[in-house]
């Protein structure tokens, strides 16, 4: 697919899930001993869940992650039955309809293992438990003061048939820095919790590798790694798309929906803060902060689009539905595509490219797209194999 493919779509996100396969067999050949969990929070990091979820699988991976109940129930409803992982829950939520619809839980307190654990015996049916210790990141997960306790009244609940206790697990705080000292903080930490459980009776697996420590660290994959950001081909070091084994996925373009010549002088967009030098032409493209095009991306005038063969400027201020971008003379019309970021080789910009101006992180840049009014499209599909 080489145009935006309806002429009444303001903006499109196409998704290759070629990419996405090619992705997780390389996460696959990295990491060949230990299951692969993909994780899919934030609608698969603005990718659309599902359908990664599928190409993903067809690609080798073993399970599936979220967030939150409603992203499991949502993978569970389009009929997709793989081990799936759900880890951040709020107070009061009801645990019945993922226990009933087989979805593991992550537990960090003895509260919410009491709220999972009515959620099991409303559903009739133990509940998967992953006991989550926090080995360092401060966020999510037990304090060690408090394991012991969580333990006890986990080994009861697997003792009185109301839980399995699959696994034990934590997040790595600095896994794009692989010699980092807190990674084997954290690993050495990690075990000790495990080996706990393991002293109760229990046998649970550990896991604790995201995508840096999936592609630097074999010696944290243990049972399971669990990488997210390079599955969409965003490289979890930051380098460059030509240095990375990773494919970025998603391209987001727009179409030209006006194009004029104006004459030398002519002030552009909100405060002028860009004047014509020469006369020019100036192409119209209807995409803009409300789509996730923020305006701090042309604050120092280097936002650039592939328009036309060639990377242009965008001039002026950014609005919320709209950009300009400088021609030249060259010749530009109407329904002309434009590539606001990509996978890079064509010389479109990047996620990467706009992390690097915005001062931020790529999975910003692609969680950051709005789809209330940007299309998302998935190519590269493989539908009959599913």
């Amino acid at each position: 697919m080489n145009r935006v493919t309806d002429p009444v779509v303001r903006a499109e996100a196409v998704v290759d899930l070629a990419a996405v396969r090619h992705n997780v067999g390389v996460l696959r050949r990295v990491a060949p001993g230990a299951d692969l969990m993909v994780v899919l929070k934030a609608d698969g990091y603005g990718h659309g869940a599902v359908e990664v979820a599928r190409a993903a699988l067809l690609a080798g991976a073993t399970w599936l992650g979220v967030c939150t109940l409603d992203e499991a129930a949502a993978l569970r409803a389009a009929g997709i039955t793989a081990p799936l992982l759900s880890w951040l829950h709020l107070p009061g939520e009801d645990f019945a309809p993922a226990v009933a619809s087989a979805v593991d839980l992550s537990v960090s307190s003895r509260e919410h293992l009491a709220a999972v654990l009515a959620g099991a015996r409303a559903a009739g049916r133990p509940a998967r438990l992953h006991l989550k210790v926090d080995t360092g990141l401060s966020r999510n997960g037990a304090p060690a003061a408090r394991w012991p306790d969580l333990l006890d009244d986990a080994a009861k609940a697997v003792a009185d048939g109301e839980a399995e206790v699959v696994a034990v697990w934590s997040h790595l705080a600095a896994a794009d820095t692989p010699d980092h000292p807190s990674l084997d903080v954290q690993a050495a930490r990690l075990t000790a919790a495990w080996e706990s459980t393991r002293a109760r009776g229990l046998d649970p697996i550990r896991h604790l590798a995201n995508s840096g420590a999936t592609m630097s660290r074999p010696d944290l994959h243990f049972d399971l790694v669990r990488p997210g950001i390079a599955v969409y081909g965003l490289d979890p070091f930051d380098r460059p798309v030509a240095e990375s084994p990773l494919v970025p996925a998603m391209t987001l373009r727009a179409r030209v929906v006006l194009a004029k010549r104006v004459p030398a002088g002519e002030g552009v967009s909100y405060g002028h803060e860009w004047t014509t030098p020469r006369e020019t032409t100036l192409a119209l493209l209807p995409v803009g902060y409300a789509d996730g095009v923020t305006r701090a991306l042309n604050r120092h005038g280097r936002m650039r689009v592939l328009l036309g063969g060639a990377l242009r400027p965008v001039v002026g201020r950014v609005c919320m539905d709209q950009v300009v971008v400088d021609c030249g003379d060259d010749e530009v019309r109407v329904g002309d595509e434009a590539v606001l970021f990509g996978a890079g080789g064509d010389g479109a910009p990047t996620a990467q490219d706009w992390a690097d101006e915005l001062g931020t992180i790529h999975y910003e840049v692609v969680t950051g797209v709005q789809f209330r009014r940007v299309v998302r499209v998935h190519t590269g599909g493989d539908e009959q194999q599913w």
